[in-house]
């Protein structure tokens, strides 16, 4: 298994993605609310890796990136934001599926704009000792990375980008 940083992102975007079309193809309120609350989780692990390590780590390392980095932040806000509200929502609430279209939306468009845009920058300026470094550490965290938008580490990552 690798442990380089962008290919450990791709694979969770691969894996958002899959739910992502599931929950398109979804039919009732509970196969897509089940399919939210796996979407919730995915998103809440992923941004907290990216927002705890990947993001400080490269803004450190490559100051000439940090526009991209800053609009990450905020992307990753906004998600939050959508993240917590359909965690409080009951699947038959009449803005669940507009709620989540407008996350699903969201998240695509920074997934895009990573992997097409800001990945290949890093990936030319880093080496892939730091990659492998900087990827070992996010599976560290992964461990202990919250799992839901209501605990405390989520909760932080969600406040700190409102008052930063």
């Amino acid at each position: 298994m690798s442990t380089d940083a962008i290919v450990l992102l791709k694979e969770d975007h691969k894996e958002i993605k899959k739910l992502f079309r599931d929950f398109r193809k979804a039919e009732g309120e509970k196969e897509k609310g089940k399919i939210v609350d796996k979407i919730i989780e995915a998103l809440t692990v992923h941004t907290y890796l990216e927002n705890e390590c990947m993001y400080p780590e490269v803004r450190s390392l490559l100051p000439d990136l940090e526009d991209d980095i800053l609009e990450s932040y905020e992307e990753h806000h906004v998600a939050d934001v959508l993240v917590i509200e359909l965690a409080g929502m009951k699947p038959d609430a009449e803005r669940f599926d507009a709620k989540t279209t407008v996350l699903i939306e969201n998240v695509e468009h920074h997934i895009d704009e990573e992997e097409d845009e800001w990945f290949p920058k890093v990936r030319e300026a880093l080496g892939r000792k730091q990659l492998q470094d900087i990827g070992a550490r996010m599976l560290e965290m992964k461990e202990g990375a919250p799992r839901s938008p209501a605990q405390p580490s989520a909760l932080k990552k969600t406040i700190d980008a409102v008052i930063s």
